[in-house]
């Protein structure tokens, strides 16, 4: 398994270096030439689109990049203007169908606050291409299921994307996960806040990847998983950014997170007065954890998990961490080959075999009381917007969404689609669980297929065949979840595993 680790650990970094040198999580690999891995796509001209969906124009004179922004024009319904935009991502970097992180401005170069297609004004914006994604749903059915569950999470709109007039195929256009009263809606830092209860709040945290431009500490509680190379989990701060941070406002939420998580870890963590409750909103963590495991996330609690704190209030309540918004779940819903994520009976929240998982949210499931507010908070949800009636109807509706683009997509992407013998010819299906049409389970299989196949569970020949797959996926795993969850609180066992240290195999770090 740690042969695995490491294959996939060096392949995410290859694939995350675009022209420029790049580094991931601390770890650099310097330069690769990603023409000799995986061919250009040669895009179609086209001088006008007609398309139900809303159609996104980009001219730009530069070339693109992953690491700094370039001005460009960009043309839509109801924005005629400028913006910065840049390459987004890591292994996606080698897809044919690039993400693009982009910034609406001014003429002059100066952020502007932009409403487009209806979404509040922000600068900050996200094309998400769901490249690895057929059904082009995924994201924004975990942002809308976020959002159902009372949380703010990413607004979204599927649009059409043509870049100096050729086609680029359907995205998603997002909100980013930004500080604001329409997005994380947290008191702003200013860098004279460094005591008192201004010192409290807010900040958004993330573990994930990150490079020397984030303001990171590493936590004091080892991580946990099966193979995995490094037991180190690093907790980056976004907000406020580096730039922006005093070294007081870095100290305190280092501090905080310190004292959660060892708290968490102690034999007093269910205390009513010392315990973990005096540190987050337990709702948001329960929310996190079912929209997690109902996901069943290869990269659940340990990649794009972010979190935020509030300001504390001058009589000392309030001020506590709340786990959300969700991100980046284009690998979740059975659509992964690695850390257990195409078993249908398998839990994130213990871990799998590339990076380590929090040990928190094993610790977690050991309160009887965080059990049944967990149990309490499931089943009201199955009641409404987790009932397979609620689930299948939003497919339905996304996918009659996309029906008369879908097939200008997949003509561009044509290795997104397989003919059946291919299907056929693909490697072993995964043993036990769901079984997928098509599945594969290993990387040395995925090697020998184009790059969507990398990270892929499955194949299919068609969108129908796509979305019934994704259907019963869904209906499979809540199956699992009814079961298991009506056992909180009864004679359910979470499996645990010891935080226990384990240093980096690599000199600055594990990347994956």
């Amino acid at each position: 398994m740690k042969h695995i680790a490491l294959a996939l650990a060096l392949t995410a970094n290859i694939l995350s270096t675009s022209d420029a040198q790049a580094q991931v999580g601390g770890f650099n690999m310097g330069q690769f030439n990603m023409e000799n891995m995986f061919p250009k796509v040669s895009h179609t001209k086209m001088e006008r689109l007609e398309s139900n969906l809303p159609v996104i124009t980009i001219t730009t004179n530069t070339p693109l990049n992953a690491q700094k922004k370039v001005m460009a024009k960009m043309t839509m319904e109801g924005y005629d203007g400028y913006i910065g935009i840049k390459l987004r991502g890591n292994s996606s970097l080698s897809f044919n169908q690039k993400k693009y992180t982009i910034e609406t401005r001014n003429e002059d170069g100066t952020e502007l606050k932009a409403c487009l297609l209806g979404m509040p004004a922000g600068s900050d914006w996200v094309l998400l291409s769901p490249y690895n994604d057929v059904s082009m749903m995924r994201d924004p059915f975990a942002f809308q299921l976020w959002r159902d569950m009372g949380h703010w999470g990413p607004r979204t709109q599927m649009v059409e994307v043509l870049m100096n007039d050729e086609y680029l195929g359907i995205y998603i256009l997002s909100e980013a996960i930004k500080r604001g009263p329409s997005r994380v809606n947290i008191d702003k830092m200013l860098k004279t806040d460094t005591e008192g209860t201004a010192l409290t709040g807010g900040y958004i945290l993330r573990i994930d990847t990150y490079n020397e431009e984030d303001a990171t500490f590493p936590s004091k509680v080892p991580g946990i998983g099966e193979g995995i190379m490094t037991s180190q989990i690093t907790w980056t701060c976004i907000y406020p950014k580096k730039k922006n941070l005093q070294p007081e406002q870095l100290a305190y939420i280092q501090h905080y997170v310190d004292e959660l998580e060892q708290v968490i870890q102690s034999d007093d963590f269910t205390h009513p007065q010392k315990g973990y409750t005096q540190y987050i909103d337990v709702p948001s963590f329960v929310d996190y954890f079912i929209h997690t495991e109902l996901s069943l996330n290869a990269d659940g609690y340990k990649r794009s998990a972010y979190f935020y704190k509030e300001r504390q209030n001058a009589d000392g309540t309030g001020g506590k961490l709340y786990a959300g918004p969700v991100w980046d779940y284009n690998l979740a819903y059975g659509n992964c080959n690695f850390c257990n994520a195409n078993k249908i009976n398998a839990w994130c929240f213990e871990g799998g075999n590339t990076q380590p998982t929090p040990a928190l949210w094993q610790r977690l499931l050991q309160d009887p009381d965080f059990q049944k507010a967990v149990k309490t908070r499931y089943q009201a949800l199955r009641k409404t917007i987790l009932s397979d009636k609620a689930i299948n109807a939003y497919i339905d509706q996304h996918a009659q969404l996309v029906a008369q683009a879908k097939n200008r997509h997949f003509k561009e992407y044509p290795e997104l689609l397989v003919s059946e013998q291919e299907k056929n010819s693909l490697s072993k299906q995964p043993k036990g669980g769901f079984q997928m049409p098509g599945a594969f389970g290993g990387i040395g299989g995925a090697i020998a297929m184009n790059a969507i196949s990398w990270f892929a569970a499955y194949r299919v020949s068609s969108y129908e065949e796509e979305i019934q797959v994704l259907k019963k996926w869904l209906s499979e795993r809540l199956s699992f979840l009814d079961k298991n969850i009506d056992n909180f609180g009864k004679d359910f066992q979470p499996h645990i595993q010891k935080p226990t240290e384990i240093k980096p195999q690599f000199n600055e770090g594990f990347p994956f």
